[in-house]
């Protein structure tokens, strides 16, 4: 097989290798549609995380295509495969090289793009007559910090066109940015056939509770002040000031696993908190007709990762100027915020992510173009605040009121009709 040179086998011919974390998340993809799908892995060995990963996410129904990479026979990788065991073998197919295989919903590049801009993009250019409408093509490349030339510059560039998702994966061995593109438009309707994705920026504690990537970056910023204050003034006892807050600072951004409802009429919690309100009313800024929205007050003691409420399409994302009033407070409608606007299968909905008095920094990490499935993390709101989703009011019934609480991800707010 004739392989760009934009394409290295990992632990072949190149340093950079893909780890588990990193395997994981490039197979994000063919691991969160729950209906049977054809998948193509091209680039790969016996052996490689990448496949063990993809090997994990198959589902009854699923079809995954596999390209041999550079070094490797198919036969190797057939004997491989027939080795796992034969519900794999039943769901694998091993072809000699790219032009044998079918188009595919997803499509993964086990070997990262090392190269030039010009050989990435004649990589991608070849691999998107395999891609089916809609389908998404996730790649990946080391990250160098304060770097960004060659293959990593031209994926910049097509995540910034094409791009539905990115990921830095730190915890490999270099460190490496996964991308995910879709170069044609995806319906819809596939969002509700989605499960909330893998996010490696969540760090694991245990089985159940994980604590955002923003808490690790400020845990470990306490702890070098600490570090520093000691070596400053090795007398004093301010540093631990900041080394016993880096415990409730990392606590702050937990991120605990939630159940989401699989009711499809289920209408899911954004954030965890108070539900401040529940009233119809209009936005302009939004479309005409008359909107139900739903307000909760997340204290500094709540969990502040954001989930989608529905399971649909970003197709719009904006920030509107405004003050820092307490987000308890009639005047918090004029805080600056954040609107993440979501095609579904009921219509437009939105949700806004409010500043508060404390809180100063939104979140958001879900592009424009981006599937989000129901109860699906896409980002937080630092330091409390407040969330509202906006819903069709001809659409849906609410199924909380003022002063209940709430839990993103988990208690349904409302029904669609």
């Amino acid at each position: 097989m004739t392989q760009s040179p934009a394409v290295r086998t990992p632990g072949r011919s190149g340093p950079v290798r893909i780890g588990e974390r990193a395997a994981r998340t490039l197979v994000t993809e063919l691991a969160r549609r729950n209906d049977p799908k054809p998948a193509l892995l091209v680039g790969t060995a016996p052996g490689d995380a990448v496949l063990a990963a993809a090997f994990d996410a198959l589902l009854p129904g699923d079809v995954l295509t596999v390209v041999p990479a550079a070094g490797c026979t198919a036969a190797e990788l057939r004997d491989h495969v027939a080795a796992q065991g034969q519900w794999i073998a039943d769901r694998v197919r091993v072809v000699d090289s790219l032009a044998a295989a079918d188009p595919a919903e997803v499509v993964v590049v086990a070997e990262p793009f090392t190269g030039t801009a010009e050989e990435a993009r004649t990589t991608i250019d070849g691999l998107a007559k395999h891609l089916a409408d809609g389908a998404v093509l996730a790649v990946a490349t080391p990250a160098t910090p304060g770097r960004t030339e060659g293959a990593a510059a031209e994926l910049e560039r097509q995540g910034a066109l094409f791009g539905v998702g990115t990921d830095l994966v730190l915890r490999n061995k270099p460190p490496v940015r996964v991308y995910r593109l879709r170069l044609t438009p995806a319906p819809v309707s596939l969002a509700a056939r989605l499960a909330p994705a893998y996010r490696p920026s969540s760090v694991p504690l245990t089985r159940g509770m994980h604590i955002d990537s923003n808490g690790v970056a400020a845990a470990g910023i306490a702890l070098g002040l600490a570090g520093l204050a000691r070596v400053v003034r090795p007398k004093s006892k301010l540093w631990l000031l900041p080394a016993l807050a880096a415990a409730p600072v990392a606590a702050f951004f937990r991120d605990p696993e939630r159940d989401v409802p699989e009711d499809p009429s289920a209408v899911v919690a954004a954030a965890d908190g108070e539900v401040l309100s529940v009233q119809r009313l209009h936005d302009e800024r939004f479309g005409d007709g008359e909107w139900l929205r739903v307000a909760v007050f997340l204290s500094v003691l709540d969990v502040h990762v954001n989930r989608a409420p529905v399971a649909g399409k970003v197709v719009d994302y904006f920030v509107a100027d405004g003050g820092f009033a307490n987000a308890m407070k009639p005047e918090a409608e004029h805080n600056v915020a954040a609107y993440t606007v979501l095609d579904t299968d009921h219509g437009t909905v939105v949700v806004a992510q409010r500043t508060g008095l404390i809180a100063r920094r939104i979140v958001q990490r879900a592009p424009i173009g981006a599937l989000l499935a129901r109860g699906e993390r896409f980002g937080l709101i630092r330091f409390g605040s407040r969330t509202d989703v906006y819903l069709p009011a001809e659409a849906a019934d609410p199924l909380v009121g003022p002063g209940e609480r709430v839990v993103g991800g988990s208690t349904v707010i409302a029904r669609w009709r």
